[in-house]
C-alpha cells in the first residue's frame, strides 16, 4: 500500500536515533514512527483498505515481522522472535534501509496498518501510534482500572497520554514529576492527584501508595525509591528508554513481592483496539503542529521539556 503521509509526530526516540545515542545509524535516515495518513493506492491483495481510507502506518516503531513465531501468531508482533523490522533505520526483507514519517509517502504492508477511526482528527491521532500505544498497553496488561491506583512518572509526551488513558480507563491517577510547574494540565487531563518528586517528603507520604507505576521518563531515575511507592504485588513499567542502565536494590522487589517491568509498543490488534477507545473517550494527543523546517528547533524544545505535550510536523510543508 501507498500511504500520502499527512502528519508524523516527533518521538524522543527520533533523537535518540538520529544522534546515534543508541547505536551506530545508517545514514542519510528519515525518522518518525508516528504517522498518520490517506491511502493513495493498493496492490491486487489488499482486501483491508481502500484509496482514500484514514490510516496509521505501523505500530508506532515497526512496519513488518516474521508472522510465523509463537509471539506474532497471538498478536504481539512488537515482541516477534525472529526481530520486528523498524519503522526507520531497520534493515528491510529487501536489504534496504526503512525511511519513516518525516516524508511524503511510505510503502507498507496492509498486515501494518490501522484504521483511524473519525472523531480523531489526524494530526492528533499520529501521536497516538507510538505514545498512545506504549501506555496504553501497560495500562491493559496490568489491569488499570476502577479501584487501582495508578502513578505516572513524567507528564509529557508518554505521560501526558497515560494520564488520559488511565483516567479514562477509571483508575485512580497520580502524576509524580519533578515539580508541581504542570500540576494544573495534571490535573486537567484528568489525574487525581499531583506530586512533586524534588521534595523528599512526596516518598514518605506515598509509601506503599499504589497498584501500578509508570515510568514515562527517558532519563535515569532513582528505581529503588519509586519501587518503595507501590503496594503489595504491586508493579513498575518503565515505558521510557534512558540509554543508561537503571539500577535496582532487589530488597526493594522483595519486601513486597513487587516487580520491576518493561513494556514496548502494542501488536496490531491492540492498536486498533487502543485507536478505538479513544475515539469512543473522544481522547487525542495535545500537540503542536509545525512545519519541517522547524524540526531542529523542536528536538531542542523535546530535550527542554518545552513542548505539551507532543510535537507533530505538518508534512504538506515538506520542501
Amino acid at each position: 500500500m501507498l500511504i500520502e503521509i499527512r502528519y508524523a509526530g516527533i518521538c524522543h526516540s527520533d533523537i535518540h536515533t538520529v544522534r546515534g545515542e543508541w547505536g551506530p545509524q545508517s545514514y542519510p535516515l528519515a525518522p518518525g514512527h508516528e504517522i498518520a495518513g490517506i491511502v493513495a493506492e493498493i496492490g491486487s491483495a489488499v482486501t483491508r483498505h481502500t484509496i482514500g481510507d484514514r490510516v496509521g502506518v505501523g505500530v508506532g516503531c515497526m512496519v513488518s515481522s516474521c508472522r510465523e513465531c509463537a509471539n506474532c501468531r497471538k498478536g504481539e508482533e512488537q515482541y516477534c522472535l525472529a526481530g520486528n523490522t523498524g519503522t526507520y533505520g531497520a534493515v528491510d526483507r529487501d536489504g534496504t534501509i526503512t525511511q519513516g514519517g518525516y516524508s511524503t509517502h511510505i510503502v507498507v504492508t496492509e498486515d501494518f496498518v490501522v484504521t483511524i477511526p473519525e472523531g480523531i482528527e489526524l494530526d492528533a491521532a499520529a501521536p497516538l501510534l507510538c505514545a498512545g500505544i506504549t501506555t496504553y498497553s501497560p495500562l491493559r496488561h496490568w489491569g488499570a482500572g476502577p479501584g487501582k491506583k495508578v502513578a505516572v512518572v513524567g507528564l509529557g509526551g508518554l505521560g501526558h497520554m497515560a494520564v488520559k488513558l488511565a483516567h479514562a480507563m477509571g483508575a485512580d491517577v497520580t502524576v509524580l514529576s519533578q515539580s508541581l510547574k504542570k500540576h494544573e494540565d495534571g490535573l486537567n487531563l484528568g489525574a487525581d492527584s499531583y506530586y512533586a518528586t524534588s521534595d523528599p517528603a512526596t516518598f514518605e507520604q506515598l509509601a506503599g501508595t499504589f497498584d501500578l507505576i509508570i515510568n514515562t521518563v527517558s532519563a535515569p531515575i532513582d528505581i529503588s525509591s519509586y519501587l518503595q511507592l507501590l503496594s503489595l504485588d504491586g508493579a513498575l513499567v518503565n515505558v521510557g528508554a534512558p540509554a543508561e542502565p537503571l539500577p535496582v536494590s532487589v530488597f526493594s522487589l522483595i519486601l513486597g513481592r513487587r516487580s520491576f517491568a518493561g513494556s514496548a509498543i502494542g501488536g496490531i490488534r491492540e492498536t486498533q483496539e487502543m485507536l478505538d477507545f479513544c475515539a469512543e473517550h473522544r481522547l487525542g494527543a495535545e500537540i503542536e503542529v509545525i512545519p519541517a523546517n522547524k524540526i531542529n528547533d523542536a528536538y531542542e524544545r523535546v530535550l527542554a521539556s518545552d513542548v505539551r505535550y507532543r510535537f507533530v510536523i505538518d508534512i504538506s510543508t515538506l520542501d
